[in-house]
C-alpha cells in the first residue's frame, strides 16, 4: 500500500516508509518524534483519531482527532482505520485515507502509536512498516519523568506504571529497540536507522530499470 514517488538524482522511485515510534507513556517517543518532524521535511505525521477529552494546549486535528465515542465506532464498523487500540478507558486509531493521501504525495509517514497498534499495521502493511521502540533507562527513571510532566492525577501515572511493565514485554515485536538515556543521542539513533531504511534496496522500485541501462551499456 505504500508506494510512493520520491524524487532521486538517478530518476529512482521508491517505497513509502510507515515509521512506527513506540514507547511506554513518558519514555520520550513524543519528543523524538517532534524533533524528527522538525528535521525532515519528507517526513509527515499520522494524527490519530481518540476518544479522550482535549488537554490543555492541544489542538484539534494536530495533536489529535478528538471524536465521540459514536463517531469512533463509526469509523471503525465502516473501515476508515488503519489500526485502532483501546486504552486507559479510551479509543486512539489512525485514519486510513490521510495516510494514503501522504504517501500519493512522496512523504514518509511517522506514527505514534502503541505496540497493538504496531502490530496491526504491520499485518496490514509488512515489509513498508519499520517499528522502533523506545526504553526509558529504568522504571525509576520513567516514574519521574510522569510525575515531572504533571499532566495526570497519581491514579493514572500509577496505572501507566503498571502499563508500561506490560508495553515493554512487546519489545520483540519491533525492528529496532533504543534506550532513550539521552535524548539527543536517542534522536541521532532514530534518525539514522530512517535514512537507512530509505535506502534498502527493496524499496528502490525503479532500481532494476538502472540496472538494465547499466547492463544494456557495457
Amino acid at each position: 500500500m505504500a508506494a510512493s514517488p520520491h524524487p532521486d538524482p538517478h530518476g529512482f522511485k521508491r517505497r513509502g516508509v510507515l515509521f512506527v515510534l513506540s514507547s511506554p507513556s513518558g519514555a520520550g517517543k513524543s519528543t523524538i518524534a517532534r524533533k524528527l518532524l522538525a528535521d525532515d521535511a519528507d517526513l509527515c505525521m499520522s494524527v490519530s483519531a481518540t476518544t479522550r477529552a482535549m488537554r490543555p494546549g492541544e489542538v484539534d486535528g494536530t495533536d489529535y482527532h478528538f471524536v465521540s465515542l459514536d463517531r469512533f465506532r463509526e469509523m471503525a464498523n465502516s473501515h476508515e482505520f488503519l489500526e485502532w487500540a483501546h486504552v486507559f478507558d479510551e479509543r486512539y486509531g489512525t485514519p486510513k485515507a490521510p495516510v494514503e493521501k501522504m504517501l500519493a504525495a512522496g512523504k514518509d509517514v511517522l506514527f505514534d502509536i502503541d505496540w497493538q497498534g504496531a502490530q496491526q499495521l504491520y499485518q496490514i502493511a509488512g515489509g513498508d512498516v519499520v517499528r522502533v521502540f523506545i526504553l526509558p533507562p529504568s522504571m525509576e527513571e520513567l516514574h519521574q519523568r510522569l510525575l515531572k510532566r504533571a499532566t495526570d492525577s497519581t491514579e493514572i501515572i500509577d496505572r501507566r506504571m503498571s502499563r508500561a511493565a506490560n508495553e515493554v514485554s512487546h519489545w520483540d515485536g519491533y525492528d529496532y529497540v533504543l534506550v532513550n538515556d539521552d535524548v539527543e543521542q536517542c534522536f541521532q539513533h532514530v534518525r539514522t536507522i530512517l535514512a537507512a531504511e530509505r535506502l534498502k534496496r527493496s524499496r528502490q522500485t525503479g532500481l532494476i530499470g538502472f540496472i538494465r541501462k547499466l547492463r544494456r551499456a557495457s
